[in-house]
């Protein structure tokens, strides 16, 4: 697969590890993972918000694997955070599971499903 990062120019750069575009081309998979809350499989909900972030990259990894896939291959991430003062702390924990793979990137300060979630993860991926 041939993957671009794209960055127009002509319009804002992006802050804070992603990509304004990605580009793909010659891929086999496409992976769409639902919005990832921050429970563990027994259901547990992690006391605060790097443990909930945590927690979801964690779920993001587990879906990925049972899709033969790894963090390399998403290409869009979409963060729905319930507080826009986790904002600052959220781009650190995802820099950190992310590295340099920049994809594509959303961030929507919204009510979640659950009042104890302080934030829920989608992604993209492709091979």
């Amino acid at each position: 697969m041939k993957r671009e990062n794209i960055n127009a120019k002509n319009a804002p750069q992006p802050r804070g590890g992603y990509s304004q575009a990605v580009r793909l081309e010659d891929f086999q998979r496409l992976l769409f993972v639902s919005g990832q809350v921050p429970l563990n499989s027994d259901d547990v909900l992690p006391d605060g918000f790097e443990a909930q972030a945590r927690q979801v990259w964690l779920n993001i990894d587990a879906q990925l694997k049972a899709a033969a896939m790894s963090k390399t291959d998403i290409v869009k991430v979409t963060t729905y955070l319930a507080d826009r003062h986790h904002t600052l702390e959220n781009r650190e924990i995802r820099n950190e599971y992310l590295g340099a793979l920049a994809p594509a990137m959303t961030v929507v300060i919204a009510g979640i499903f659950d009042s104890g979630w302080l934030l829920e993860v989608d992604v993209i991926a492709a091979r």
